[in-house]
Parts: C-alpha cells; structure tokens; sequence
C-alpha cells in the first residue's frame, strides 16, 4: 500500500520520532510505515488521519 505519510509529517514540520511520540508508537513503526514496509492497522491507519485531519484514503493508498 502507497501512503503519503512522510510527505504530510515533514510539511508539518515534524521528525519521525515526533510523530511516533504523539501517535504513541515507535519511530521504528513510522519509518516502516513511510518506507512501505509495513501497512498500518486500521486503529492506527485511523489515528493517523485524524492527527492530520485528513481522511484515511487521502493517506493510504491501495496499489
């Protein structure tokens, strides 16, 4: 799955560790999740929408 995470965390000025630390996961969880190598559970796909007040599909994109 495509996401457009990293794009959206650095326009907002954001490290991954700043990101994992508001979403209360691992920076390790972000970078996997920015680099494609691990797709998001839907609670966390969820949270991340909402942090950056975005719908989930505007986020994460099906290939």
């Amino acid at each position: 799955m495509r996401n457009s995470l990293r794009g959206l965390r650095a326009g907002a000025g954001m490290s991954q560790q700043d990101l994992a630390e508001a979403l209360q996961v691992s920076r390790q969880t972000i970078n996997s999740i920015e680099t494609g190598r691990y797709d998001p559970s839907l609670p966390l796909a969820i949270a991340i929408a909402r942090y950056f007040q975005h719908p989930v599909e505007e986020i994460f994109h099906a290939d």
